[in-house]
């Protein structure tokens, strides 16, 4: 694959990421939205895989940090990274890239049942590790404190992976050679 296709498809992914973020959000009383975001980040590592899919939610931090609104509620800029959403910010390009990287390596499972347990191993576990400890240190909890606050997000997160599998299975059907992970 060339290189102009891989930077259409990270670039595509990317605003797939930011359009997410326009879907009604719901904010918790500890300052994190639940959004459709991290779906977006599920979906670039089951569907572009690791390297392509943690260089989009590069790019979507990078735009971000530059000021750009993406975020839920139209934030942005480097005060994002000092909020309590800061680890989940900045565990998007590992999430992302850790979703892609199982989602390689389950190559002999169906594909809806490999992007369910890839999107949640690298788009809830380790997206709520960094989330977790980014909440913290912003709101000056234990690490249990704030992975009892996170508990909130548990069921959407959960229907967020099984849409993962079902929209990357039904990719992979339509169009094999698009779910980049599968190559």
């Amino acid at each position: 694959m060339n290189s102009e296709h891989n930077v259409v498809q990270i670039a595509l992914f990317t605003a797939l990421i930011a359009a997410l973020g326009l879907v009604p959000q719901l904010t918790l009383a500890f300052g994190v939205p639940i959004t459709a975001q991290s779906l977006g980040i599920m979906l670039c590592g089951t569907v572009l895989g690791a390297r392509r899919g943690g260089l989009a939610a590069l790019l979507f931090i990078g735009l971000v940090a530059l000021g750009l609104p993406l975020l839920a509620g139209g934030r942005g800029g480097l005060g994002v990274f000092t909020s309590p959403t800061a680890g989940f910010a900045l565990g998007f390009p590992v999430a992302a890239f850790a979703t892609g990287w199982v989602m390689e390596r389950l190559s002999g499972v169906t594909v809806v049942l490999a992007a369910g347990i890839a999107a949640v191993l690298g788009g809830v576990v380790v997206l709520y590790a960094f989330g977790i400890s980014g909440m913290a240190i912003v709101l000056g909890r234990s690490l249990t404190e704030a992975a009892l606050l996170v508990t909130a997000f548990i069921p959407g997160d959960a229907v967020k992976a099984v849409l993962a599998g079902i929209i990357t299975a039904a990719l992979y059907r339509a169009r094999p050679h698009s779910v980049f992970s599968r190559s």
